[in-house]
């Protein structure tokens, strides 16, 4: 029995669309745009996101299971308690600017180099990813979770409300701010001031 061709969808705008408006048989979105879309609690699992963005979407609690974000841009999204670490491994590369992530679990991910800007990542599970050289511009990090989490060379410098214990992570040559020490020292009980 013969496997149906994937379907691909390439350069097309999709505004105020939900999760049900998505073509059925389309399995590879290409250099798309979804704009001010409702995505929460979909099923995208399965899907492929080549060089797409999303701008002021809401992914809320979508189900993720071997969806593929490969160069995906998310901007000013609602992306609560999403578990990116169901997505598709190979070629994950994805980058937030202005979006709310609170619970969202990117635990045991490859996320080299990955950007967040004025991010709310409150909750969320980096347990066990690799986050090497990637920055956290003007994020609140409270009660984020790393442990055995690779943080080499990643920028915190303008990072709030972080907690992260440098013997349970890597953290070589990451950068922080002087004000932000706390956050490497909390675990001991310390009184800095």
């Amino acid at each position: 029995m013969k496997e149906k061709l994937t379907e691909q969808t390439i350069s097309q705008v999709f505004e105020k669309v939900d999760g049900d408006s998505l073509t059925p048989d389309c399995r590879v979105y290409e250099d798309c745009r979804f704009i001010r879309c409702n995505f929460a609690h979909a099923d995208l699992s399965g899907l492929i996101f080549r060089e797409c963005s999303f701008e002021g979407c809401d992914m809320s609690m979508a189900k993720l299971k071997d969806t593929g974000f490969q160069e995906a841009l998310f901007k000013e999204c609602k992306l609560l308690g999403l578990q990116f670490n169901d997505c598709r491994k190979l070629l994950l590369r994805m980058e937030f600017q202005g979006c709310m992530l609170k619970l969202s679990l990117f635990s045991g991910l490859e996320l080299k180099n990955t950007t967040f800007v004025d991010c709310d990542l409150q909750e969320a599970d980096f347990t066990g990813a690799n986050m090497s050289g990637s920055a956290f511009v003007k994020c609140d990090l409270r009660q984020a979770l790393f442990f055995h989490t690779n943080l080499e060379k990643a920028d915190f410098r303008s990072a709030v409300n972080y907690s992260i214990a440098p013997e349970t992570n890597r953290i070589r040559k990451a950068r922080f701010s002087l004000h932000g020490l706390a956050g490497l020292l909390d675990i001991y009980d310390i009184e800095i001031e």
